[in-house]
């Protein structure tokens, strides 16, 4: 999980640097189309291509939508933002989750897990900067996308009943790619012979991203490896400053450490409930 971390920021500090110059959607499709390559591979080295045969053409397609959406607001934000302002504020999404548990997932939610998202979505205010001049409006398009990632993993839950995780990884990477070709009308740029060098280094190092996260998973319990994944502000802020300078300011360091401890209070608790329910079954 913290290599699969590790290399999903390096993938995103690659983006910000192409921003610079190509516009979001070119990013977004030019970036999964060399995603493909390490799923192609890992497919071909088990010689598993019925994984990527597709169960259920609803649950792909909307969960694609959201992945898209996600994408589009993640590439957007990073455009704008510093690595560790969108990364500590996109940590809402597992927040985002549990408040829409109840009511997507039919999932009991006490009155414990209420007080941690109310907690964790205080700390989302505090990154906003809610001072008398008004909140950080563009810190929004990075909540967009930690709620589209939200939509996109309770999806995804239903999801993994019937379709491999290589297949939903493989289809929703067709429909980013689909989606940035969308926005050729509104114009891409030329690719030089560099350009063309960082997509496939930002494609390949994002697919064994995404390849190691779904390992981590399939390799033990969520509530195991899950809490590695804040890891990710670590890296961002690394990559952010050895690359730009930037470093989080008060407001994101203290909403950043509410957001944390709210996901993990939210973690133990779905995981002594799970506990519970072993118990009585």
């Amino acid at each position: 999980m913290v290599a699969g971390c590790a290399f999903l920021m390096m993938s995103d500090a690659v983006s910000k640097w192409l921003s610079q110059t190509y516009p979001i959607g070119q990013i977004m499709s030019m970036r999964n189309v060399f995603v493909m390559i390490p799923i192609l591979i890992v497919v071909w080295h088990r010689n598993s291509f019925g994984d990527l045969r597709v169960q259920s053409w609803g649950g792909q397609t909307m969960r694609a939508g959201f992945h898209v959406a996600s994408a589009a607001f993640f590439v957007t934000s990073i455009t704008y933002l510093p690595l560790a302002d969108v990364h500590a504020i996109a940590f809402a999404g597992p927040i985002f989750i549990a408040a829409m548990a109840p009511f997507l997932l039919g999932e009991s939610v006490g009155w414990r897990r209420w007080t941690a998202i109310l907690f964790g979505f205080a700390g989302v205010l505090i990154m906003l900067r809610p001072t008398g001049a008004g909140i950080q409006w563009i810190g929004l398009i990075p909540l967009a996308a930690a709620f589209s990632a939200a939509l996109r993993d309770v999806s995804t839950r239903w999801l993994s009943k019937t379709d491999t995780s290589i297949s939903i990884l493989f289809f929703s990477s067709i429909a980013v790619i689909i989606g940035g070709m969308t926005t050729i009308p509104w114009g891409w740029e030329p690719l030089t012979w560099t350009a063309t060098g960082l997509f496939m280094l930002n494609g390949l190092v994002n697919g064994t991203a995404h390849f190691l996260i779904i390992e981590s998973y399939r390799h033990a319990q969520a509530p195991v490896v899950a809490p590695f994944k804040y890891s990710m502000l670590l890296w961002a802020t690394l990559f952010g400053f050895l690359i730009w300078g930037h470093l989080p300011d008060r407001w994101i360091i203290f909403g950043a450490l509410a957001v944390v401890a709210s996901g993990l209070y939210i973690l133990h608790r779905e995981q002594r409930a799970a506990a519970a329910a072993a118990k009585t079954s």
